[in-house]
């Protein structure tokens, strides 16, 4: 059984999920604006260094206000960080692994439109689903194999005939671009089994539903769409607003509950043994 969720205002969990949205359409536009831009490029190595660095001296700065004095922070350090080095080695892996995917969306947006990108991106969805049952025994409910299929099936569709932006200049290679979002999509699906990357995210997942994760990535991609329209002069083809419209109902129909069939399976049990009594 899932531990309960926390008691939360609802005016909270709509402000982390406004956040989660902006967050996640600004850092694309942003990531595209500067990698089409025609003036010299910036190491992206650098840029993901930076914030990682950042998200670190976040992380301390909570750490040190939720123990409250300097020698409980250090007991803390010491205890959950330098006294073990097993679990810092199983950490590093799925660091590891965000450094190659986060590195992998830099070299996408600078082949790919940020709306594109955005639709594209959302194989994680079902490469997680494959890496939980290949490799954790679960099972996914039929809606959600339907959801799945529909999902590579919008992906396809933006593909297949993708839509262009017209005010950007830069030469662009769309196979590689897809190829970096492949290799971003792995290392999703495979470092979500061991951890939850970004802190608005890990705020996210602890206070709010599935349902609300899929508003707010379906939200961040029409989001994405319009900036990419008023910036890039993207020009929508069907094909695109298609497979764009496939990926959002998707994304809901995924993160729906899945129903429980216990009650009535036992009630169907308990109908035939009548039935069969009489």
């Amino acid at each position: 059984m899932a531990a309960p969720r926390e008691n939360v205002s609802l005016l909270f969990k709509l402000y982390c999920l406004a956040v989660m949205t902006l967050v996640a359409a600004a850092y694309t536009i942003a990531l595209r604006y500067t990698r089409t831009s025609d003036r010299e490029l910036y190491f992206s190595t650098t840029a993901v260094c930076i914030t990682e660095v950042i998200k670190l001296l976040l992380s301390v700065g909570i750490l040190a206000k939720e123990t409250g004095s300097p020698g409980r922070f250090k007991a803390s350090l010491r205890e959950n960080v330098l006294g073990s080095p097993k679990e810092l080695m199983k950490l590093s892996v799925p660091s590891l692994v965000y450094a190659v995917q986060n590195n992998m969306a830099f070299l996408a947006l600078s082949n790919l439109d940020a709306a594109v990108y955005q639709v594209t991106y959302q194989l994680k969805i079902p490469c997680t689903a494959l890496c939980t049952v290949l490799m954790l025994n679960r099972t996914l409910s039929k809606l959600q194999w339907v959801s799945v299929f529909m999902l590579c099936g919008g992906v396809i569709l933006v593909q297949w005939e993708p839509a262009q932006a017209t005010k950007v200049v830069v030469e662009q290679n769309p196979l590689l671009g897809f190829g970096a979002v492949a290799i971003a999509v792995l290392c999703s699906g495979f470092a979500v089994l061991a951890s939850v990357g970004g802190l608005y995210t890990s705020v996210v997942v602890k206070y709010t539903d599935n349902i609300m994760k899929g508003f707010s990535a379906a939200a961040a991609i029409v989001l994405s769409t319009i900036a990419s329209v008023m910036l890039f002069g993207l020009q929508i083809t069907l094909t695109f607003a298609l497979g764009t419209l496939l990926v959002c109902v998707s994304i809901y129909l995924y993160g729906l509950p899945r129903q429980d069939t216990t009650s009535i399976q036992q009630g169907e049990i308990a109908s035939k043994e009548r039935v069969g009594g009489t």
